[in-house]
């Protein structure tokens, strides 16, 4: 096996990435305050081609070198809004139809893999702070909870890998 050189990868550019159909995705940062985290989680919405990123309260916004860093580009190649507060978010997002999730382990909460998606629903998903989560003013507002399963001693993952668990599922479920 051969490795492939970037230019065999044939990207779209960023005008292409703009203009192409998008994952009905919006993802959700509910006061993410890694820098590192947030453009790891655009990087990844760029791979997906998620259609939107919200940033809300403390979470920070481009241009930033330290999201940067860990983005790579992706956070100007995805579209992105900031609210103050997540609820704010998540008001807007129903307001356009959305069904929102937040991933938190709560009583009720649907397990990842358990995940159906109705085809032509419009998707958002709450991913919450490292250490205090999603806010729980927000996980009453959201129309579900997604929670993947784990088996080891520790109770939670980085943000950033949650993220990309869960919209890799998501964009599975959503073709």
């Amino acid at each position: 096996m051969r490795k492939l050189r970037t230019i065999e990868m044939q990207r779209l550019t960023v005008e292409e990435f703009k203009a192409s159909e998008k994952l009905p995705l919006v993802v959700v940062l509910d006061d993410v305050r890694s820098l590192y985290n947030v453009g790891s989680i655009f990087r990844t919405c760029d791979a997906f081609r998620v259609e939107a990123v919200y940033l809300c309260g403390i979470t920070a916004c481009p241009p930033h070198p330290e999201i940067h860093k860990t983005a790579l580009g992706g956070e100007d190649s995805v579209d992105w809004r900031y609210f103050p507060s997540a609820q704010e978010a998540v008001e807007a997002l129903h307001q356009d139809g959305f069904f929102v999730y937040a991933v938190e382990q709560v009583e009720g909460s649907t397990m990842l893999q358990d995940l159906q998606l109705p085809p032509g629903q419009l998707h958002a998903v709450v991913f919450g702070n490292e250490v205090k989560g999603v806010h729980q003013e927000v996980v009453d507002m959201c129309d579900g909870c997604l929670e993947i399963p784990q088996y080891g001693t520790k109770h939670s993952m980085n943000v950033a890998v949650t993220a990309g668990i869960v919209i890799w599922e998501m964009s599975l479920g959503a073709k």
